[in-house]
């Protein structure tokens, strides 16, 4: 439990500093100056003097920072014949606080430190070069790499060499670490190579080859559609038993009490603003908890999408009619009794008490809502999510207080309402392998293969599909004496999906779920010929490899940054990639480089390191291509892609979710048409 608070914390802190700092701080900073001096006291031994003074305000942590917490400061000495390390790098005392973001005491340096490192020198001369990494903090922090020299001559007496600070240059567009009191400006990455990936921001594109159009509208039609899901689950709320029958209540309520028809429809409007106002509010306290990039993290994280797995299982059992999810009356209580107070005080609390009362069938659909709303990965996802909720709950009461002679024409309340609440059980169980999935993929367990979860969803409709035909009743449901037919459609729409599905089975594409299953290459029953990767495509899954091999063949590079637990990367692979042009390109024009930032393969032990970027510990292959994209191309959204040519420079503006096949298609020609340029060039 306290490693969650811990988790919860730093997701609250790193939104909170994100948006505070991430447009203010976009400039140079150098907080660090160092000076290197040289004792000697005796002809073979000298210690290293590293003295460091902080601009006021500013601190850094010691060496011996406890694991969980800030990045520690490390000395890296290049290996050198002519001298030896005696112990470790003194550090003078400093002052010990206990962070509470990390959970750890930490050792910060602040105004002057003094650190001394024993040599002792095998010659009658020696150079001593190397590196010190670590963090240093204000309201921001940042990450240097200060490289020291000390030449130590054939004298026995005292002497000096002051060392110049090689203070990192600090990026223009920042990311955001998880400081205990900061938010973190990164370091630019160097191209160390000649096939390192070039940023976007070095980018300099031959005209003449395409548009050359921005990719701006992922982002809003990624909104557009959670707002639209919300809609769809508030249209759904209203159609079950804890909201349908409170519809004529409430607006009879309003129109009699309030003694005139104009004042009874003010108020139930006001009521109807103030359902809006708590979901809205809803959805922004997960924004503001979560926030985008600690989204994008949980989206492959086992320990949340297990915990989503089971949450929406008993959602589903709830639905059945197992038991009910209520609230503690007390709660509901507090509530009906202050909405007798008048004005709009006692409308509000009115709202109110009705979110508390559906909460047994509402809960249910806003935490689907919300959880594929996190997944969106965007700071208004929850938000958009549940402005469309509300909005649909809220536009009966407004629209009946307007006409309340509409109110004769709304069906009674009856056994179907406990019809549409147990079919959106059925949908809940199914939704629930969906983060079962997740987290086979991201760890390769190989338990919920394609072949199994497209059996599961067709069991689970085809039962669905009998319970509307009245063949399958539960213990709550009613005798059905005949079926009306409106059930009757919505069985045989259910019955034909799940048919549908049966071929997925054995390899069917099914589009229409697309993004739902496991990709098609991850499956029980293969013939050994199959690649992993979508359509039998030729990829590679690491990026060095990738370049070297497009590299042989002279061809250019598309970069497919993915993940397992990516729905519009399967919706890409599925309805993009399977176009005949599409596939032709990929197959015959580029060499593919599928990088899955979720991945939890575990790197070998001297993989493993530091990101310069966030700050963070690069464990898993997921990690390092992780740290990759947000380090080259600043975004951390997937899908995203990025032509290369084979020495690692871009080939066109990079682009995300990209659902029209011919945008896709100029993207990948204008591609081909700058590496031809280049290549005649050379």
């Amino acid at each position: 439990m306290n490693t969650l608070n811990n988790l919860m914390k730093k997701l609250v802190l790193f939104l909170f500093v994100s948006l505070m700092f991430s447009q203010v701080y976009g400039q140079l900073i150098y907080p660090t100056h160092w000076t290197f001096t040289v004792e000697q006291t005796k002809p073979g031994e000298a210690t290293l003097i590293f003295n460091i003074k902080l601009d006021e305000g500013w601190h850094l942590y010691s060496q011996y920072t406890p694991d969980g917490g800030p990045i520690p400061m490390e000395y890296k000495f290049e290996p050198n014949s002519c001298y030896t390390l005696v112990g470790k790098v003194v550090e003078p005392k400093a002052k010990e606080v206990f962070d509470s973001t990390f959970g750890v005491k930490v050792i910060m340096f602040e105004n002057e430190a003094t650190f001394r490192q024993k040599v002792t020198i095998n010659g009658d001369g020696c150079t001593i070069t190397g590196t010190i990494l670590y963090e240093a903090c204000k309201e921001v922090c940042v990450f240097p790499d200060t490289s020291f020299s000390f030449h130590i001559g054939k004298t026995n007496s005292n002497s000096s060499f002051i060392g110049k600070d090689t203070t990192t240059r600090i990026a223009q567009n920042p990311l955001i670490s998880q400081d205990s009191s900061s938010t973190a400006v990164l370091p630019v990455q160097e191209d160390t190579a000649d096939i390192s990936p070039e940023s976007g921001a070095k980018a300099t594109l031959e005209p003449g080859c395409g548009k050359e159009e921005p990719n701006s509208t992922e982002a809003d039609q990624s909104i557009w559609g959670i707002f639209i899901a919300g809609m769809l689950g508030g249209f759904l709320a209203l159609l079950t038993p804890c909201v349908f029958p409170m519809i004529p209540m409430t607006v009879s309520f309003f129109t009699k009490r309030s003694g005139s028809k104009a004042k009874g429809i003010r108020n139930a409007i006001i009521y109807a603003l103030s359902i809006i106002l708590i979901y809205v509010t809803l959805g922004f306290l997960v924004t503001v908890t979560f926030g985008s990039d600690a989204l994008n993290d949980l989206a492959s994280n086992a320990f949340f999408n297990m915990a989503f797995f089971i949450i929406f299982v008993i959602f589903a059992i709830s639905f059945f009619g197992a038991f009910e999810i209520t609230l503690p009356s007390w709660v509901i209580n507090k509530a009906d009794s202050a909405s007798d107070r008048g004005g709009l005080l006692g409308i509000f609390f009115m709202a109110f008490t009705l979110s508390l009362v559906s909460f047994s069938c509402t809960g249910p659909i806003i935490g689907t809502l919300l959880v594929e709303a996190a997944h969106g990965r965007s700071y208004l996802g929850p938000v958009a999510g549940m402005t469309g909720f509300s909005f649909a709950l809220a536009i009966p009461f407004a629209l009946f207080s307007l006409f309340p002679g509409w109110l004769s024409n709304l069906p009674k309340s009856g056994g179907w309402l406990n019809t549409v609440k147990v079919s959106l059980g059925f949908i809940e169980l199914a939704l629930a392998f969906k983060f079962l999935s997740n987290v086979d993929l991201a760890y390769h367990w190989g338990i919920l293969q394609r072949e199994l979860f497209v059996s599961i969803w067709v069991i689970i409709f085809g039962v669905m599909g009998f319970y509307l035909l009245g063949k399958i009743r539960l213990s709550h449901d009613s005798e059905t004496t005949h079926l009306s037919v409106g059930r009757l459609i919505f069985a045989m729409l259910t019955l034909i999906f799940a048919v549908y599905l049966i071929p997925g089975i054995w390899g069917a594409p099914l589009k229409i779920i697309s993004g739902f299953p496991p990709p098609e290459f991850y499956k029980e029953w293969k013939t050994g010929t199959e690649s992993e990767c979508p359509h039998d495509l030729m990829c590679f899954h690491d990026y060095e490899e990738g370049m070297r091999y497009a590299k042989s063949q002279g061809k250019p590079v598309i970069i497919d940054f993915t993940g397992w637990a990516c729905v519009n990367c399967r919706k890409m692979e599925d309805n993009v990639w399977s176009d005949p042009k599409v596939l032709k390109l990929l197959s015959e024009k580029y060499v593919l480089i599928s990088l899955y930032v979720d991945d939890k393969t575990v790197l070998p032990a001297e993989e493993q390191s530091i990101s310069k970027t966030t700050g963070r510990k690069i464990k898993t292959t997921g990690n390092k291509w992780s740290d990759l994209q947000a380090s080259v191309y600043n975004t951390n959204s997937q899908p995203y892609y990025v032509l290369l040519d084979n020495k690692g420079k871009i080939l066109a503006e990079p682009r995300g979710y990209t659902p029209d096949i011919p945008t896709y298609v100029d993207f990948l020609d204008e591609g081909l048409c700058r590496y031809d340029k280049r290549k005649s060039a050379d």
